[in-house]
């Protein structure tokens, strides 16, 4: 190896903060404790979130219709705070350090969620009539909750961009290898998905919630403890300061300026003079596209730059500054088209458990099983896609399309929007054909209706076959798309999609609701489903999602990708 070989060339760093070095750091080697600490993580959330619809309706005595809305409001929560994870990580602390401190957050509010279940005064009392909460235990509970969603605030954004982070992209060998960690990394989210929502969800019905949460809390300290054996072989990418507000300085800047001309000769336009680095730490240039232009007037040097001798940033903005922002803009329909798809995906933790709830959950005379648990064929479902994604897909695909991954990203998402319709028709389907055995067999009144939960498999295999086409292809195209210096804030960004889907799903439940129960009608969603209209709900999401899925197709024909320059120093 040449004397310059042996470091990488995007930047990134060792733990003494030296030029990491490629045999010794990142690859494979440390992304097993980073897909180590994603496993047990994803097992501690999911061991918790999973069944919370059930805890709330038992422990904490609410309806249908308040459970399910808390639910939805925590999980959007959840998904939300990473822009705070995501912002402490770019500006100032770095990934690793983003991730060691929050995951401190989260193990606390696992505990004190645990002790809310199971520490007498702390518990709500129960009697053969129910459970009766005192307005202090409802509140320890909530603010357990909303600790682990602060706690996974700074882990969700940053833990798949600093696994990224360990393969070098301008070397050809570790760039082909880091398209593969994004499935193997959601692999391994869907192994602790998987135990959580079998074995777990088992023990908060049968044996108790303290136990229930009590595993996943253990599960969430072996995360820590995971993540910090690996500290000597990660690979750090350096802190660039504030995204956000190199993002006001392009606005303000090119707001000034809107009077000025920009040069026909892009090559006028101000930029460093170093030729590949850029002046913002930790990212290279991004070469001048021609799309919104108006953003271009940012970085026309004028007469008054000039006599300043200091540069003013909130005046004067590089190429590479002004891109960054582009980029992001460019990126913000790409990114709309997730939300309708994670509403449908947010209908597999309420309304399909809603529905399993009324179906046959026996397996032989005396095992019942947990309609929440059906959501391990969608686990399986993507236990079983990922590597055959990787394995057969992509180097069929490759034939075909000559593209080094098979598809582009955009592609392989826009076939996950195709296939998450198929999951709201089947859903839409099987309740037609419930509705109708109820009617015919006068069922109205029975809780299980004589048939079998296991009718559900098709829609939760079909949610997992979309999922790692769209969620995979958008984890890997913001990671792709994002400037060097807003990884995180874009892997957030990607995962908001989530948090306002659910927003989404709980707005078109009480939009529903509330158009459909006027003049004393039950509605489409009513506490007994038997006298209901649930098919209605799914038809609705499946016409939304077709219709997303065309706006998707003009958005992703007029996409232009971002073009960085060289390699870092």
């Amino acid at each position: 190896m040449a004397e310059d070989d042996i470091y990488t060339k995007d930047g990134t760093v060792d733990m003494r903060k030296n030029p990491a070095n490629k045999k010794k750091t990142g690859n494979w080697k440390a992304c097993r404790f980073i897909l180590g600490n994603e496993c047990c993580e994803r097992l501690a959330y999911y061991g918790m979130s999973t069944n919370l619809v059930n805890y709330l309706q038992i422990r904490l005595n609410m309806d249908n219709v308040a459970a399910s809305n808390s639910v939805t409001s925590w999980s959007g929560t959840c998904y939300i705070t990473p822009l705070i994870g995501a912002f402490l990580a770019d500006a100032y602390l770095g990934r690793y350090w983003t991730i060691a401190s929050f995951s401190i957050l989260y193990v606390f509010g696992m505990t004190l969620l645990t002790m809310a279940a199971s520490v007498p005064g702390l518990k709500p009392s129960c009697d053969s009539t129910g459970c009766h909460p005192m307005g202090g235990q409802t509140a320890a509970t909530f603010m357990a909750l909303y600790l682990i969603a602060l706690g996974t605030g700074g882990i969700k954004p940053c833990v798949s961009s600093f696994g990224a982070d360990q393969f070098d992209e301008t070397d050809e060998v570790e760039r082909k290898k880091k398209s593969s960690f994004f499935n193997w990394f959601y692999f391994s989210i869907n192994v602790g998905a998987m135990i959580a929502s079998s074995v777990l969800v088992w023990i908060q019905m049968n044996v108790g919630w303290g136990w229930g949460f009590g595993v996943p809390a253990v599960a969430m300290a072996v995360a820590v403890v995971f993540f910090f054996s690996g500290s000597s072989l990660y690979r750090l990418q350096k802190p660039a300061g504030s995204p956000l507000t190199r993002i006001l300085q392009v606005i303000v800047a090119a707001c000034r300026k809107h009077g000025v001309r920009v040069p026909e000769d892009k090559s006028l336009l101000y930029e460093t003079a170093d030729d590949v680095e850029s002046k913002i730490e930790g990212s290279r240039k991004l070469e001048h596209t021609n799309k919104l232009k108006f953003l271009d007037k940012a970085s026309v040097e004028t007469e008054n730059d000039r006599m300043k001798g200091q540069i003013d940033a909130w005046s004067l903005c590089t190429v590479t500054q002004v891109e960054e922002l582009k980029s992001i803009v460019r990126l913000l329909p790409v990114w709309a088209s997730g939300i309708v798809f994670s509403a449908v995906y947010s209908q597999m933790s309420t309304m399909f458990v809603l529905q399993g709830n009324t179906m046959d959950q026996h397996i032989g005379p005396s095992f019942k099983i947990p309609s929440a648990s059906l959501s391990i064929f969608d686990t399986l479902s993507v236990l079983f896609w990922a590597p055959v994604y990787d394995k057969l897909i992509v180097p069929l695909a490759r034939k075909f399309t000559k593209n080094e991954r098979g598809f582009t990203q955009l592609q392989r998402m826009g076939i996950g929007l195709v296939i998450s319709v198929f999951s709201m028709v089947t859903a839409g389907g099987l309740e037609v054909v419930r509705l109708k055995y109820v009617r015919k067999n006068n069922l109205y009144e029975v809780e299980n209706i004589p048939m079998s939960i296991f009718w559900q498999i098709p829609q939760y295999f079909f949610i997992g076959c979309a999922e790692v086409f769209t969620f995979i292809g958008q984890m890997e195209f913001f990671y792709d798309q994002a400037p060097d210096a807003m990884r995180s804030m874009m892997a957030a960004l990607s995962l908001t999609t989530v948090g306002l889907g659910n927003y989404l799903s709980t707005l078109i439940v009480t939009i529903v609701t509330k158009v459909s129960t006027r003049h004393g009608k039950l509605g489409w969603i009513p506490s007994n489903l038997n006298k209901g209209h649930l098919d209605y709900f799914f038809w609705l999401l499946a016409i939304l999602s077709v219709v997303n899925f065309f706006v998707y197709l003009l958005v992703a024909k007029s996409y232009t990708s971002k073009r960085a320059t060289g390699h870092l120093h």
